[in-house]
């Protein structure tokens, strides 16, 4: 027998029908990835920071419109000692402003008008100031608030006290003011004129050839032009000086969350939108008193329907 070394294996069919089986391979699941969180706290924290806004908004336009009357009262103190403030108020300006509206009013007083000073007794009001200052430092605008309501029968809420002198020293700041006159006045023609600080303190207390209501005017109106230029642009870079000139000079018990809200009633006024006005000679009656003093009496019957238009008094 003879011996097959292949008689082992089984033969293979080539051209079987059956077709061989191919295994798949079993796909594996996939590892999630973490999902991402989103940054914020969604839609619910949008809406309470947009509420937020919008409080804060409602409680600022609040605060800077809300139609609550100030009064302050503007006093401009004779030349001084250094030391002290013992000086009569030689300009005395009722001041009020209704941010709402905007309003803002000022009233001239003159200095030599005949009222009851409380505790002094019949002087010119601008001696209350003096009496008070001269008897008891920092007590002048007290006084002078006091006298004011005695007699006008309007309260003053603040006061804003200037030396003279600070006239000079703000204008200086500026580089000088332009004003522009339309008659003749103190010593100027008509026409634009630049002063100095200097010129300036001069121009608001000449009295050559005038009395005090000529006086009053100039005053005005160099208020008005100090106020137009430094809305001008090309002032704003001085601005800073000016302030510490104003700050250095100024004495008031305007607390400082009042300043933005009165500050901006003013600008959106404007300096032709301030309703200044003055006590004329229409309201006063000259008088000498026994001691011979050239004073003035004041008409009630013509002041007091100002004081309502302006002071709602």
């Amino acid at each position: 027998m003879t011996y097959d070394p292949w008689g082992q294996t089984q033969p293979t069919d080539t051209y079987s029908s059956t077709p061989p089986i191919i295994r798949q391979p079993i796909p594996r699941p996939r590892a999630r990835r973490p999902s991402r969180q989103r940054s914020g706290c969604g839609c619910g924290c949008g809406s309470f920071v947009g509420g937020m806004a919008l409080a804060i908004a409602f409680i600022l336009v609040i605060y800077l419109l809300a139609p609550f009357r100030t009064n302050l009262l503007i006093l401009g103190i004779d030349y001084t000692p250094i030391e002290n403030v013992v000086g009569r108020s030689d300009t005395i300006i009722m001041a009020t402003v209704l941010p709402l509206e905007p309003y803002v009013g000022a009233l001239s007083v003159p200095r030599d008008l005949w009222v009851g000073i409380p505790g002094v007794g019949e002087n010119r009001i601008n001696t209350a100031h003096f009496f008070a200052e001269g008897q008891q430092a920092g007590s002048g605008p007290a006084a002078a608030m006091a006298t004011i309501e005695r007699n006008f029968g309007v309260r003053m809420d603040y006061f804003i006290r200037l030396r003279f002198d600070g006239v000079r020293s703000i204008v200086n700041a500026m580089g000088g003011v332009d004003i522009e006159l339309e008659k003749p006045m103190a010593g100027y023609s008509v026409g634009k004129h630049h002063l100095t600080g200097r010129k300036a303190l001069a121009f608001a207390r000449n009295r050559s050839g005038s009395d005090d209501f000529f006086r009053m005017e100039q005053g005005r109106l160099l208020i008005r032009s100090i106020f137009r230029q430094m809305l001008q642009p090309r002032m704003w870079p001085r601005l800073p000086g000016v302030l510490a000139a104003a700050m250095s000079q100024v004495d008031t018990n305007l607390p400082v969350w009042q300043w933005p809200r009165l500050g901006l009633a003013v600008l959106r006024a404007g300096p032709d939108g301030i309703d200044y006005r003055t006590i004329d000679r229409e309201m006063v009656t000259s008088f000498t008193t026994s001691q011979g003093a050239s004073v003035l009496l004041p008409d009630w019957s013509r002041i007091n329907p100002v004081l309502a238009e302006m002071f709602g008094e």
